[in-house]
């Protein structure tokens, strides 16, 4: 399969920008005109939906090279055209300077597709708006779009367990809108819980970390929805296999204030689609729910947003969001010949607000103040009944729950030294309150574990930046934290150097230091449901430390005749990661254990664009080891997380409305630990000295933009994606259930991924 899809990405291209063509153009929109452009010529144009938006323009019939096509728009219009290289042009307005200095920090464009690119401090920018088509998916879903960049994989196959360069999911912070988020998606994870039509910009850093974000060592996910006044109404609907939702964004005072809404809700309670039957397939395949009968479930997943934007002057604004997620699980089994009903109940939301200033005190200083506060709340219940001649009697109430407070306040001063640099000055205030509890509510007493802690940071951040295209780009800075309550201070610094060695060869270096103080651990429970055993808990200084991560990265990139290549090589290494060892098989052995890691990567993508196809593959190599006291032997053993070989290639055609891509991923399999069960005893073999089949399966996916309507400008978008095209049964996880007593049978329960799952979209937007 391998050497088919490189006979097909190794194409011949040719460019015809100095070749005269025959163009014509009758009050054609210029987003057509430039796609037309790209198509003929091989060139890419980097700009912003609003900069052309209801903008048209007619060019008469005549034979003409790009550069006079170009010269003839820009006399014709207020757009501008910017050449970066032989194939990547930036449009511009004439009168705004702004757009093209934002531009020209992108050193990898259409990364991976046109609406991803690649910062000279490091991250990567995802807008969904112009996001073009990427295989598997129909829809921007922000974690699934993540997923395809080097250096991340999800090894449970799931759209919320990112793994980023080998570091375990809790390690990556999730902000929307300012919001800390604690529960990123429905359906125990399958779905991720930010509604795609809603997020207007992502930010991801997977490395050299800008001080102001602290909290986490491995990632940061910044979501941010539109925070402009929009002028116009706006308004869409949409349906798949597994969700409905409906968007609107309007005006309220004219150029002032304007609103944005979102709804999202499953539609599974009412009636279930293959999708849904494929996904509950793999969610459900290792608990009662799959193999019982005489069965009630009822599951149900919702989401909202609310912002309001607010421009109070030319130098003030205002804006204010909320963000709901919701997650509800019923699911009652009736043993009749014991007459006994044993119900489950689990319920997870997690909510937020912030309001948000922004202050233009002079042309050079600007500040941003803001406050927020995040409510994580999860309650699991398993209930048994036994039902007799006299009535029901409730035999037991086990109870799960963990439940975050979270507030957080900043402010920050952007100050313009010179047209070169600028220096950033930040304060932070964090509030963390969390707690879990493991308790029998039928006698009110302790059954496995409880914790109850906060923690007040205060953390005080700077950063600099210098932009020099003959010399040097740098950015340099460092963050402060106070934790209070452990009396602890943590100096975190950071550090990207990006450097020109020749006008198609770029060097950057990253280097940082974090610290995290909320983790989550792997709790079991007296159900064998067992679906979200993740608790969040906060460090306490002692049997759970503060987290502590350094890494340093190296990377070069290369962009030429369209051509991109980025190759970075890392290395990171934490201390202070605790692990929950057997605790759900041996109660009276339940141990806390403290440990570090080492890991060492590379990541490597390349790129080519073939008029309308665009070919990636990347590479990601990754070497975990963990190390535990009193564990092994205190010698370094693989980690859960080691992936040490991960590729991923698609190709994709876009033609008008019409886009098409299909794409393969591959990668070793997941470590386990060989063990042997006999006579209820289980003697293990090592630490993750064994590695499941290798992983592999192909995704296909399709859209097609609708003109409905062109007197109201109404237009849709029908969508069709296949996970898993040949039906692969890949092997995700090898697990040993009990019921935390010595009595109770061990059981092998082996976890598989997605099989052929199919998928729709149908879409209405105005």
């Amino acid at each position: 399969m391998v050497k088919y899809f490189w006979l097909i990405w190794l194409l011949p291209v040719v460019a015809f920008s100095q070749e005269k063509v025959t163009f014509s153009f009758d009050n054609k929109p210029i987003s057509e005109v430039l796609f037309s452009l790209e198509k003929t010529f091989d060139v890419r144009f980097s700009y912003s939906d609003k900069l052309v938006e209801n903008k048209k323009i007619t060019i008469n019939r005549k034979q003409k090279i790009l550069q006079e096509i170009l010269e003839e728009i820009e006399s014709k219009t207020t757009l501008e055209f910017k050449r970066i290289n032989k194939r990547y042009l930036i449009v511009k307005n004439k009168k705004e300077l702004n757009s093209l200095q934002k531009l020209k920090e992108i050193v990898l464009d259409n990364y991976l597709t046109k609406g991803i690119s690649k910062n000279k401090k490091g991250f990567y920018t995802i807008k969904p708006k112009q996001l073009e088509i990427l295989p598997g998916l129909i829809e921007t879903d922000v974690l699934e779009s993540i997923q395809q960049l080097p250096g991340v994989v999800s090894v449970n196959e799931t759209a919320t367990g990112l793994v980023v360069r080998g570091g375990t999911s809790d390690q990556n912070r999730i902000i929307w809108d300012g919001i800390n988020i604690y529960h990123n998606g429905h359906l125990f994870g399958m779905i991720s819980a930010f509604n795609p039509t809603v997020s207007h910009k992502i930010t991801f850093h997977n490395k050299g970390t800008n001080p102001r974000f602290g909290e986490r060592i491995s990632s940061v996910i910044d979501i941010k929805t539109n925070g402009q006044i929009t002028d116009k109404l706006k308004a869409s609907f949409s349906i798949n296999g597994i969700s409905a939702d409906a968007f609107i964004e309007t005006p309220i005072i004219a150029k002032k204030l304007s609103l944005q809404l979102s709804v999202r809700r499953s539609y599974a309670d009412i009636y279930q689609t293959t999708t849904f039957d494929k996904l509950s397939d793999k969610v459900f395949q290792t608990t009662k729910i799959k193999h019982t009968e005489n069965t009630t479930n009822e599951f149900y997943f919702t989401d909202y947003n609310i912002k309001l934007n607010y421009k109070l002057n030319k130098k003030n604004s205002l804006s204010f969001s909320s963000i709901f997620i919701n997650n509800q699980l019923d699911y009652l089994v009736k043993d009749i010949d014991n007459a006994i009903d044993n119900n489950d109940l689990l319920k997870i939301k997690n909510e937020g607000y912030v309001i948000d200033w922004n202050k233009k005190w002079t042309d050079k200083v600007s500040q941003k103040t803001a406050a927020s506060f995040s409510k994580y709340k999860l309650n699991y219940n398993f209930i048994k009944t036994k039902i007799d001649g006299i009535g029901r009697n409730q035999i037991s109430d086990f109870d799960k729950r963990n439940i975050i407070f979270d507030t957080n306040i900043f402010t920050e001063f952007k100050i313009e030294t010179t047209n070169k640099s600028h220096i950033n000055l930040g304060y932070q205030y964090s509030f963390k309150d969390v707690s879990y509890a493991f308790l029998d509510t039928s006698n009110l007493s302790f059954v496995l574990d409880f914790d109850e802690n906060e923690i007040t940071t205060h953390s005080l951040y700077t950063n600099y930046s210098y932009k020099n295209k003959k010399i040097i780009n740098l950015e340099t800075g460092f963050r402060l934290n106070y934790y209070k309550e452990l009396d602890k201070i943590k100096l975190e610094p950071r550090l990207i150097i990006y450097k020109n060695l020749t006008d198609k060869l770029k060097l950057q270096i990253t280097g940082e230091i974090k610290n995290q103080v909320i983790s989550q651990i792997d709790e079991t429970v007296l159900s064998n449901l067992s679906l979200e055993n993740r608790l969040w808990r906060l460090a306490d200084g002692k049997i759970f430390p503060i987290i502590n991560s350094n890494q340093i990265s190296v990377g070069i990139l290369y962009n030429s005749n369209g051509w991109s290549f980025d190759v970075d090589h890392y290395y990171k290494n934490i201390k202070g990661v605790t692990a929950l060892s057997l605790g759900f098989l041996n109660p009276d052995g339940k141990t806390f254990r403290i440990g570090k890691q080492k890991v060492v990567g590379v990541d490597f993508y390349t790129k080519k664009d073939i008029k309308n196809f665009k070919t990636w593959v990347s590479y990601s190599y990754t070497n975990v080891k963990s190390k535990f006291t009193d564990l092994n032997k205190d010698a370094y053993f693989t980690a859960n997380t080691s992936i040490t070989h991960a590729v991923s290639t698609s190709i994709a055609y876009k033609l008008k409305q019409f886009q098409i891509a299909l794409g393969w991923k591959w990668r070793t399999g997941k470590p386990f630990t060989k063990s042997i069960v006999s006579n209820n005893q289980i003697n293990f073999e090592g630490i993750n000295t064994e590695r499941l089949p290798n992983y592999h399966r192909l995704d296909f996916s399709t859209t097609y933009q609708l003109n409905l309507s062109k007197k109201n400008n109404l237009k849709g978008k029908i969508g069709l994606s296949i996970r898993n095209i040949y039906n692969q049964k890949n092997q995700l996880s090898r697990e040993y259930t009990g019921f935390n007593n010595l009595n109770d049978p061990i059981e092998v329960a082996d976890k598989f991924s997605l099989g052929f799952t199919p998928n729709f979209l149908f879409k209405v937007y105005w």
